[in-house]
């Protein structure tokens, strides 16, 4: 939603579950799995520790989870270019039920950071 215009939002998800539906038997479904699939359960917080700025991963809450997919599915979808933002969200809820697409990458490469973050994990407690 931008700038408060529900009834935009509403009637963009309206088309896109109809887009979805020509394509696939029930748009829900893979709307619920394409949310699952994107929900990252690791991520890294900057923290200052003696002068240093260290990432060191922590999990994700599942509140937090869900705002993260919803806000990545719909960053990937705005970044496509050339048609309206429904097909562009239909296509991108898609792929994430398949486990591809922006959103999917950019659950692997938080996922990446925070693996490769793991020796600073014992800061999280400071």
């Amino acid at each position: 939603m931008v700038d408060g215009k529900k009834n935009i939002s509403r009637k963009i998800f309206k088309d896109t579950l109809k887009l979805m539906s020509a394509k696939d038997a029930n748009p829900e479904k893979v709307f619920e799995k394409a949310i699952e699939t994107v929900k990252p359960n690791l991520e890294v917080r900057a923290k200052r520790i003696g002068g240093a700025v260290y990432q060191i991963p922590v999990e994700v809450k599942p509140h937090r989870q869900l705002a993260l997919a919803f806000r990545w599915i719909i960053g990937a979808s705005k970044a496509k270019k050339g048609s309206n933002m429904s097909k562009k969200l239909a296509d991108e809820l898609m792929a994430a039920a398949n486990g591809e697409g922006s959103a999917m990458k950019k659950k692997e490469d938080t996922l990446k950071m925070a693996v490769a973050n793991k020796a600073f994990a014992h800061y999280a407690r400071y």
